[in-house]
């Protein structure tokens, strides 16, 4: 681990997250101690604490350390959950961290859902929540997104309830739309 990285995650914390109204310690913990440059390309590395969204992958981008600690905080993860990560690496190491059973999926994957988890994350911003993401939720399991229409997103928490799931808004950002859930345009006057 290069200790100028180390430096930068303790930093990034302090100044990020924490002033962010991220109090959860365990949240701040295990972002101190996972390698956030260690799931962006070579080239991207020394992007990888900055206050920006980061591109891992082609229309695939890393949420400003901010957003994703604020919603990793609003899912109140607990050791020994399991979790599902859509196109998120960094959440999803994270969660590891954490001591939760994650498993990864790509936003693009359109093949059902293998099983049923206690939370969900996506990194990226989409137009409006599937609703096989919705019920692939154990009853009480909770879902952070950030879904936007415009020019500001919203941060959503979904909690599966016996006869659907519950919303409610967390915070507004501004991330960058995942690549193939862009609004369609629309042709005005």
């Amino acid at each position: 681990m290069s200790a100028d990285f180390a430096a930068a995650r303790n930093i990034m914390v302090d100044s990020q997250v924490r002033p962010s109204d991220v109090p959860d310690l365990a949240v701040q913990d295990a972002m101190r101690h996972v390698a956030r440059e260690s799931v962006l390309p070579a080239e991207k590395r020394a992007l990888a604490y900055a206050d920006a969204e980061v591109e891992y992958a082609p229309g695939r981008w890393l949420l400003k350390p901010r957003d994703v600690a604020k919603l990793l905080q609003a899912l109140h993860p607990r050791a020994g959950e399991t979790a599902l990560a859509i196109a998120a690496p960094y959440a999803a190491a994270v969660l590891t961290a954490m001591g939760l059973s994650v498993t990864t999926r790509d936003a693009a994957d359109t093949s059902p859902f293998d099983g049923v988890y206690d939370l969900m994350i996506c990194e990226g911003a989409i137009t409006t929540t599937p609703a096989a993401w919705r019920s692939a939720l154990r009853p009480n399991g909770r879902m952070a997104v950030v879904e936007r229409n415009g020019p500001v997103g919203h941060a959503v928490l979904y909690v599966r309830t016996g006869d659907g799931a519950g919303s409610r808004l967390l915070f507004d950002c501004t991330p960058l739309m995942m690549g193939g859930f862009a609004p369609a345009a629309e042709f005005t006057f």
